[in-house]
C-alpha cells in the first residue's frame, strides 16, 4: 500500500484516523494506541506478511534490552543488542553482496541466498539502536511495549522515515491534549499531505521516463543527454523523497504527531557541506549522535594519540568524516556504487571545509554552480549499480563523448560548428518536455519556499483551502498508476 494510491488515501487513513479518536472520546487512550500499532503492523504487511514476525521480534529483544539496560547499565548487554540488530540488517542487507565479493575474490561458486530486503529495515534498525544507546546512558525512561511498538512501526514514517527519536515520538504519543481532533493540525496536515502528493505523482514521476530512456543508451550518450539525464535524476530522487517526507509529515499531524522535518531545500546551497546538512536530516543527525562523535572519541583516545599521533586537527576530522561517510553510503545499499558515493559525499565534505578555512568568498553562482553540479556527479553513482555503466555516463557528463546538439537548433546556432559542435537528431535533448520539466524544477526549488517554511507560516484561510483542494484533486486525478518510493528499497 503506498500513500499515493486511492486505497490508501481513500479507505486506509479514513479507517485509521476514525478508529484512533473514536477510541479516544471514549477514553480508551491504551486501545487507541493499540489500534494505532495494529494498523501500522497492517500497513507494513501488505508489503510482505512473512517479515511480519521478524519485525515483530525485532521489536520484542529490543524492548527487552532496552528493559534490561534502564534496570542495569551494563555494556556487554548493549554490545549484544547492537550486534543483534546490525547482525540482522547485515544478513538481510549485505550477505549476498559479500558473498558475490567472496567468490570473485577467491574464485569459488558459493550459491547466493537471493534474500529479498524486509521492507524499512535500515530505518527501523537505527531508530532501535539509538534507543538502545540512550537506554545505556540513562536518558531514557521505561516505556510500555505498546507504546515502544508504536514508536518503530507508527506508519507515517516506518517505511522510509523521516528517522525518529524516542525523545521525540514518545511524550507526544503520552500527551493528552494530542489525543483529541485539532482541525489546525488537520488544516496543516492536509497542506502538507498535498504539497508532498504533488511532488510525488506530478513531478518526480514525470522525470522517470527521461531517467529510464537515458539509463538504456549510456553506450551511446553526449554531453548535453547526459546532464538532460542526470538533471532529471536529481529532481526526480528530490521530489520524490522529499515529496514521501512531506507526505509522511502531513500524515502524521492528522494524528496530532509532528515529525522532524528531512529536508530544508537542499538545492539552494552554495556549498557541498551545506547541502548535505540539508537533505535528509534525520539520518545526517543520527549518524553524527550515534557514529561520528563516538567514532572520534575512540579513534582519539585508541589512534590518533599513538600511531597517527602527528596528524594535524583537520587531517584528523577528514579522517571522521571519510568513515563517517563510507558507512552511509553502506547504509543506503549493498554495492561498491554506494560505498564509492559515500567516498564522494565525504571527500565534497572535506574539500568544503577546507575552502572554507581558507576565507576566500566565491561569486555566489559559482559557487552554487560547483556545488550543485558536484552533487549531480555523485548521484551517478548512487543511481547505477553496475560500475562500468556509471562510468559511461560519467565519461559522457564530462564531455569526453562529444558535444552534439538537437538538429533543431541548427538554424540558430550553426557558427557553433565552427567551434566543433555537431548537430544530430539525439535520443534525448529532442525531447523539449525534458528539457521543460527541468526548467520547472530549477523555477520550484530555487524559487519557491521550501515546504517547513509554509509550515512556519501557515494560517488557515479560505483562498488557501481552495488552492489547496484544486492541487490535490489534480494530482489524485493523476494517480493513474501509483509507483512505489525511491527510497523504499533502502
Amino acid at each position: 500500500m503506498l500513500f499515493n494510491s486511492p486505497s490508501f488515501i481513500f479507505i486506509y487513513l479514513p479507517i485509521v484516523l476514525t478508529g484512533y479518536f473514536l477510541l479516544n472520546a471514549f477514553q480508551s487512550v491504551r486501545a487507541s494506541r493499540a489500534w494505532l500499532a495494529a494498523c501500522s503492523l497492517f500497513f507494513y504487511g501488505c508489503w510482505n506478511p512473512n517479515y511480519l514476525p521478524l519485525i515483530l521480534a525485532s521489536i520484542a529483544v529490543n524492548f527487552i534490552i532496552g528493559r534490561l539496560l534502564i534496570l542495569k547499565k551494563q555494556k556487554k548487554l548493549l554490545i549484544i543488542g547492537i550486534i543483534f540488530n546490525l547482525g540482522l540488517l547485515g544478513y538481510f542487507k549485505y550477505f549476498d553482496f559479500l558473498l558475490t565479493n567472496i567468490n570473485a575474490l577467491l574464485s569459488t561458486h558459493a550459491k547466493l541466498l537471493d534474500i529479498t530486503l524486509p521492507l524499512a529495515i535500515s530505518f527501523f534498525t537505527f531508530q532501535q539502536i539509538s534507543y538502545l544507546v540512550d537506554c545505556y546512558k540513562g536518558k531514557v525512561t521505561s516505556y510500555n511495549f505498546i507504546n515502544y511498538t508504536l514508536f518503530i512501526t507508527f506508519f507515517p514514517h516506518l517505511i522510509a522515515g523521516p528517522i525518529v527519536h524516542h525523545k521525540v515520538m514518545m511524550p507526544q504519543f503520552q500527551n493528552k491534549q494530542n489525543l483529541k481532533i485539532n482541525m489546525q493540525n488537520i488544516a496543516l496536515g492536509v497542506m502538507v499531505f498535498t504539497i508532498g502528493l504533488f511532488k510525488k505523482v506530478v513531478l518526480a514521476d514525470q522525470f522517470s521516463t527521461t531517467v529510464s530512456d537515458g539509463m538504456n543508451q549510456l553506450g551511446t550518450i553526449t554531453f548535453f543527454d547526459a546532464w538532460t539525464v542526470i538533471l532529471s535524476y536529481s529532481f526526480q530522487l528530490y521530489f520524490d523523497f522529499s515529496g514521501y517526507s512531506d507526505m509522511a509529515i502531513g500524515i502524521a499531524l492528522l494524528f496530532n504527531i509532528k515529525l522532524p522535518n528531512n529536508f530544508h531545500s537542499p538545492f539552494k546551497a552554495t556549498n557541498f557541506q551545506d547541502l548535505v546538512s540539508r537533505w535528509h536530516m534525520t539520518l545526517t543527525r543520527f549518524l553524527y549522535e550515534y557514529v561520528y562523535f563516538p567514532l572520534n572519541r575512540y579513534l582519539t583516545k585508541n589512534v590518533f594519540s599513538h600511531s597517527l599521533k602527528k596528524l594535524s586537527m583537520s587531517a584528523k576530522t577528514a579522517i571522521n568524516l571519510m568513515l563517517l561517510f563510507l558507512m552511509s553510503g553502506i547504509w543506503h545499499g549493498a554495492g561498491w556504487n554506494f560505498i564509492i558515493w559515500g567516498l564522494l559525499l565525504g571527500s565534497g565534505i572535506v574539500i568544503s571545509r577546507w575552502w572554507s578555512s581558507l576565507k576566500i568568498k566565491l561569486p555566489i553562482v559559482i559557487a552554487w554552480v560547483l556545488t550543485f553540479g558536484y552533487m549531480n556527479l555523485t548521484l551517478i553513482f548512487f543511481r547505477i549499480s553496475d560500475l562500468d555503466q556509471a562510468l559511461l555516463l560519467l565519461k559522457a557528463v564530462l564531455g569526453l563523448n562529444g558535444f552534439i546538439l538537437p538538429e533543431q537548433l541548427s538554424h540558430f546556432l550553426r557558427p557553433l560548428s565552427a567551434v566543433g559542435m555537431q548537430f544530430a537528431v539525439t535520443p534525448l535533448m529532442n525531447k523539449f518536455h525534458a528539457l521543460g520539466l527541468i526548467a520547472i524544477g530549477f523555477i520550484i526549488v530555487l524559487g519557491f519556499k521550501n515546504t517547513s517554511e509554509r509550515m512556519e507560516n501557515f494560517k488557515p484561510k479560505l483562498t488557501h483551502a481552495f488552492f489547496i483542494a484544486i492541487v490535490l484533486v489534480y494530482s489524485i486525478l493523476n494517480l493513474t498508476k501509483a509507483s512505489a518510493f525511491l527510497y523504499f528499497k533502502f
